[in-house]
């Protein structure tokens, strides 16, 4: 199954979410990710929708969204044209002699130490979805103690815009 990136604005008010996700749901699609958020324009939303399955499937995506009357527009992200990113926040246990290991192992990744705490540090990054998975597997080790993640964010590169 190809993993696709789907960005679709949408009518900022409520119940854009519902019946957008709604509309996965009832035609047996599963999300992988989800990012939404207003944009520069407050009446307009922006989705980030991530989705696996093959060609057949990310064209009866695109066809049910665009039947959405708050549905403006729909890109499908492919990844040459794309910049993408996604951030964590990571809980791991700090004690000792581990913490320096902790903190030399964020600076590798550009990560940083949000918060500290004596037993733990809250660990902020963002970038590729493969260098927070590294990331994460790097810092398990020592013990996560919570985690979560925003999900996949996307934007064409170049000059267009989305309208």
């Amino acid at each position: 199954m190809e993993r696709y990136v789907l960005s679709v604005l949408v009518e900022n008010h409520a119940g854009v979410l519902s019946r957008v996700s709604g509309l996965f749901s009832r035609r047996g699609f599963n999300i992988d990710s989800l990012t939404v958020c207003e944009t520069y324009n407050p009446g307009q939303s922006r989705m980030t929708i991530v989705v696996r399955g093959d060609e057949y499937v990310l064209e009866q995506i695109e066809k049910q969204l665009s039947k959405l009357v708050e549905v403006i527009s729909i890109t499908h992200c492919k990844k040459e044209n794309t910049c993408e990113r996604e951030m964590v926040l990571i809980k791991v246990n700090a004690a000792g002699s581990d913490r320096a290991v902790i903190i030399e192992t964020c600076n590798i990744f550009r990560a940083h130490i949000v918060d500290v705490a004596p037993g733990a540090v809250i660990v902020e990054a963002t970038g590729s979805e493969d260098k927070i998975s590294s990331l994460i597997r790097l810092l398990e080790p020592y013990g996560i103690k919570e985690l979560v993640r925003t999900g996949l964010t996307a934007m064409g590169r170049g000059e267009e815009i989305m309208k």
